[in-house]
């Protein structure tokens, strides 16, 4: 199944279930919303006994696209979870997962602004695969860690590599401006999409940056939500953002970073595609 939701920031969101036609349908009537609170399960049950061509029918057109599910608890990352990315950086492959956080004020739609400072200098991207939790993780083998993924979507780890990488080293400082973490537009069940061999790719003003795929991970994704959950309890509609693949910013020669007026489009088969303008504050 895909799921998605509309609205404003401030406002109450309309979740909607999306028929593959393209088609949406209003979850309303089934659950408050997708998010923490129904993803352990009160969502599977409601459509599980449901008649979705009964639900009301959405039109979406001129309305926000929301991140598909309300605002996590916790938004973990995975630093240098690609092979080549590892090498494009010239780091050795980890032997185990490097993990770090996001702020919670980073989440936000597919489509909105990248906002930018004036303090900024080295301002990158990252498209990635995200994992949703679907009920709480701790101490979870591999061969169960897909019990608790309810879905997977695009995400854009925005970076200030400059923050992130030359004040004391402290990676949350450089991933944590608001609106670093867009992320949608489509929630995708693992049935749909198979999360080892998912092509990925991010363009700045139509020029190609990153060209990848989800089978250069070092670490899949039953791998990172065990490991992760060895040393903390995942909870349910928590993030995951599993690593980027070669052609971030930092990593050419040379250098190239954001500036105010350009614009981020990226993608991963089967989970849609992001539109970002870089906005000065």
């Amino acid at each position: 199944m895909k799921f998605m939701r509309f609205g404003n920031r401030e406002a109450a969101k309309t979740a909607c279930l999306v028929e593959p036609d393209g088609t949406l349908r209003d979850l309303s009537s089934l659950v408050s919303d997708i998010g923490p609170d129904t993803l352990g399960g009160q969502l599977h049950d409601a459509l599980k006994d449901a008649d979705v061509s009964q639900l009301k029918v959405i039109n979406a057109d001129g309305r926000r696209i929301a991140p598909p599910m309300a605002q996590p608890n916790n938004i973990w990352c995975v630093g240098l979870n690609y092979s080549d990315h590892a090498a494009e950086a010239g780091l050795p492959v980890p032997g185990e997962p490097i993990l770090f956080n996001k702020a919670s004020g980073t989440f936000c739609g597919p489509n909105d602004p990248l906002l930018f400072s004036p303090e900024m200098t080295k301002l990158d991207w990252e498209v990635e695969l995200g994992i949703v939790i679907s009920k709480p993780a701790l101490r979870v083998s591999k061969e169960s860690a897909m019990d608790h993924v309810a879905g997977f979507v695009l995400v854009n780890d925005v970076s200030e590599r400059a923050w992130q990488m030359e004040r004391e080293g402290q990676w949350v400082k450089g991933k944590s401006f608001p609106n670093f973490c867009p992320v949608g537009p489509i929630l995708v069940t693992p049935d749909e999409v198979d999360v080892g061999n998912l092509g990925m790719w991010l363009d700045i003003d139509g020029e190609r940056m990153q060209d990848g795929s989800t089978s250069t991970m070092i670490f899949d994704v039953p791998t990172v939500v065990s490991y992760m959950s060895e040393f903390t309890r995942l909870e349910a509609g928590d993030l995951i953002c599993t690593g980027t693949p070669p052609g971030v910013g930092a990593g050419m020669d040379p250098q190239r970073w954001l500036k105010p007026g350009e614009v981020v489009t990226l993608g991963i088969d089967g989970l849609g595609e992001q539109r970002q303008e870089v906005t000065a504050l």
